[in-house]
């Protein structure tokens, strides 16, 4: 396919002709689409209703132990769902708690404490007069919401193929002791679907702070969230590698279920070192007396084990698999060769992000929702809502129907051919 950029002014304008005919024509159809969160469909949701009919009212509703879920206590979590969780994401049950429903409830629990009591012993960050956290990019617009909510100051750390870049993350932990945290979703990326290569995670683990309270914010969301049964990426377990090289209290690890079972309606648990438990546990009871246990046991007895959980998520694959394919096969067959963007082929997670050119992604986004398809707002995968090139886009393809996400991804294409083309035109004058 022929590089936009080797086209003479006369083919380009000709092009931009048939593609604002088609645009039009699209913006014609009425297609409302909100594809700005990365939200399962019913689809996937239907696949989760069987857990509505594993308790009723002539349940036996206590756990293996004797616990009755029905009543107080058990702070940390009923055991049978720490050793669900924990098979999850590849931790021993006495490493975990499990919470409520929210994994970034979990993620703003842990700052704010931090804030505000500081971190085993260390001065609290309120005090202080300057705190700061790496922040891989493109990455979750709501872990950064959370620090920026906070006044704390965010520093790009540009990804890799294999992670973030570790020189640049190791040279400023190493000699700055006002970074007290990175943020990092190790696993099939939000949005580039990267996973972090052995030799990333254990320089993260061999990681010499300046701050002793320095923490890495390990949100294992995707980690269970695989395309294919066979062609899946392999993490390597990060608190067991944090423990072999030193440094066993430098990791909390988040995960929830909010994209397994049902969102807003899952389990969600932190796993870390023994001594950060201790520390995170004298907060925590007095601040409750201990979470749903009754929705804990309801997924216990729901997917039984973590074979039951992986054959569920095979289900999930199912669903997802063609509507990640076909948005890739579309930008292979109209974009490739262009020289107008670039893209991955993730093997999991739940978003697909989109490289355009440099000073293109608002107006392809804003353009996209004048013809109906509402996309992630351009630069939300930066700190600040700030991307320097405004060139990534993160497209979320699990909430619509296969056919309405056809639709989008025409129209998708169609704009960033058009705004690609007005940039160069108008670099040509």
């Amino acid at each position: 396919m022929q590089s936009y950029y080797e086209m003479s002014r006369e083919e380009l304008l000709e092009e931009k002709e048939s593609l604002e005919a088609a645009y039009k024509d699209y913006a014609k159809s009425g297609l409302q689409l909100d594809m700005s969160r990365g939200k399962p469909s019913a689809e996937q949701l239907d696949l989760s209703m069987g857990m509505m009919d594993v308790l009723n009212s002539g349940t036996d509703l206590s756990c293996e132990d004797g616990t009755d879920c029905r009543n107080y206590g058990v702070l940390d979590g009923i055991e049978e769902a720490k050793v669900l969780l924990g098979d999850m994401i590849e931790c021993h049950p006495d490493n975990i708690i499990i919470y409520g429903n929210s994994s970034l409830n979990i993620m703003y629990d842990t700052i704010a404490r931090s804030m505000i009591h500081g971190v085993m012993g260390n001065t609290p960050w309120c005090k202080l007069d300057k705190v700061k956290f790496l922040c891989p990019v493109p990455g979750y617009d709501r872990h950064f919401t959370i620090t920026e909510y906070f006044g704390i100051e965010m520093i790009n750390i540009p990804m890799r193929s294999t992670g973030p870049d570790m020189d640049m993350v190791e040279e400023l932990v190493s000699s700055d002791e006002a970074i007290k945290g990175i943020w990092c979703v190790p696993k099939y990326s939000n949005p580039q679907g990267i996973t972090y290569s052995d030799e990333t995670v254990r320089r993260f683990a061999r990681l010499k702070p300046a701050a002793k309270d320095f923490r890495i914010y390990w949100d294992n969301a995707y980690g269970v969230h695989h395309l294919y049964d066979i062609d899946q990426d392999n993490l390597i377990e990060i608190l067991a590698e944090c423990k072999r090289a030193g440094n066993p209290d430098m990791v909390y690890k988040f995960c929830s279920t909010s994209k397994i079972s049902f969102p807003g309606s899952g389990v969600a648990a932190i796993a870390t070192s023994a001594n950060n438990l201790v520390d995170i546990k004298k907060q925590l009871m007095v601040a409750t007396i201990g979470h749903d246990k009754v929705n804990q046991l309801r997924h216990v007895r729901f997917f039984k084990d973590i074979h039951g959980m992986t054959e569920h998520m095979r289900k999930q694959a199912s669903i997802l698999r063609p509507k990640f394919e076909m948005i890739i096969d579309t930008f292979n067959r109209e974009l490739e060769g262009r020289g107008i963007g670039s893209w991955i082929a993730p093997k999991g997670g739940y978003f697909i992000s989109f490289e355009a050119l440099e000073g293109c992604a608002k107006a392809i986004v804003a353009r996209a929702k004048k013809a109906g398809v509402t996309m992630t707002p351009a630069g939300a995968p930066y700190p600040y809502g700030n991307d320097p090139k405004d060139s990534t886009i993160r497209i979320a393809p699990t909430y619509p129907t296969l056919e309405d996400l056809k639709m989008a991804t025409d129209i998708f294409v169609t704009c960033v051919k058009l705004v690609s083309i007005e940039k160069i035109l108008g670099e040509s004058v």
